[in-house]
């Protein structure tokens, strides 16, 4: 009764876990990556004064004309597109829609995707659906996916790699020299670079390098979800040659139709909004986090997004997560982000008191 291609997917371990939180009274929360911080009122009134003015319908499928532009000047301005560059923008229904429509326009059944291992859940699930072929780059123990790590899991069948820098789970940021290294192997041998920038407003360290003005076949998605705090506007874009992203747009008249009307004129709103409040906040509570831990467990220092991904005691992640749920804390196990179960999650998007909460019962743990 079930289509097939439903066995290699399964239900997402972060979604259970958010189920899970549903059920425990005063649960210490480190699990979800979804910012604590509100929506920018700006970005609020835009978005009620455009249903007050009944923007209310559909929009052309790529988006508004005045938020194509506007992000196309941001991108420019940021230095993560050449002012001369003939690439396309589209507004797609949030990062994980451009995502999927960007997959569905580039990858046939039987390509390989490299993705580095540990990597954002939704990579693997929708390569499998696709009938494409997840090939895992390990950037253990340090989370560096460099050229080095790439190029021997490389062969005749890659069509693409994925880059996500800032990284969730592991929070590493991607160097502006790893990433020539990476777009200088990816050009000599015709490869696709997609790059997963959706974490790019929390770099603590200096700002984020981008690879696509590097690479020859490439393709950006973005959002305005963990920058503006907008989960559940559903609202991201994706840039790439005019080629590709007709194709994406072809492929969201028949799926989305176009992103949330009034979510595009929210966002056109938010790339006004100063942000910068929210990245020291957030650098702060990073600190809180690695400082509070590294003397305990072993913790790469994250440089960006607002996760920690720590090794767990014994090397068995789904046990100690257990552990720590039996003391209201949810964290994820690693293997919903990776082919091991070593480390483990955790989402530092919460309220410092909840943070120094969980912080008391991982140290209590380890």
């Amino acid at each position: 009764m079930i289509a097939a291609r439903m066995r290699k997917i399964d239900a997402s371990g972060i979604r259970k876990v958010f189920d899970l939180a549903a059920q425990i009274k005063d649960p210490i929360n480190l699990s979800i990556g979804q910012p604590d911080f509100d929506v920018p009122d700006a970005v609020k009134q835009a978005a009620i004064g455009a249903i007050a003015d009944g923007f209310n319908r559909y929009t052309v499928t790529q988006g508004i004309p005045e938020l194509r532009a506007a992000l196309r000047d941001t991108l420019v301005r940021a230095g993560r597109l050449l002012p001369h560059s003939t690439a396309d923008v589209t507004v797609a229904s949030g990062t994980s829609g451009g995502l999927l429509l960007a997959l569905l326009a580039l990858v046939n059944p039987g390509d390989e995707v490299v993705v580095a291992d540990p990597y954002f859940v939704m990579y693997k699930h929708l390569l499998n659906l696709f009938h494409a072929t997840p090939v895992f780059a390990s950037t253990y123990p340090d989370f560096r996916l460099t050229a080095a790590r790439i190029e021997p899991v490389l062969t005749a069948k890659t069509k693409m790699v994925i880059i996500n820098s800032p990284c969730n789970p592991s929070g590493a940021v991607s160097g502006a020299d790893e990433l020539k290294d990476i777009a200088a192997l990816c050009n000599a041998r015709g490869i696709w670079v997609l790059s997963d920038e959706v974490y790019r407003s929390f770099c603590y360290d200096g700002p984020c390098a981008s690879i696509f003005p590097l690479a020859e076949r490439g393709l950006l998605l973005d959002g305005f979800s963990k920058s503006h705090a907008m989960t559940g506007w559903r609202i991201g874009f994706v840039a790439g040659p005019p080629e590709v992203i007709q194709e994406v747009n072809k492929l969201q008249q028949y799926t989305f139709v176009c992103a949330p009307s009034v979510a595009q004129k929210a966002a056109l709103a938010a790339l006004s909004c100063d942000m910068s409040s929210a990245l020291a906040s957030y650098r702060k509570k990073r600190d809180m986090v690695f400082n509070g831990l590294k003397d305990t467990f072993d913790l790469v220092k994250p440089g960006g997004a607002f996760y920690a991904f720590p090794a767990a005691p014994g090397g068995d992640a789904t046990s100690f997560a257990r552990k720590a749920l039996e003391r209201q804390l949810l964290i994820i196990p690693g293997n919903v982000f990776s082919e091991r179960d070593t480390h483990f999650r955790i989402s530092y998007a919460a309220t410092n008191a909840t943070i120094e909460r969980g912080l008391d019962v991982l140290r209590s743990l380890a």
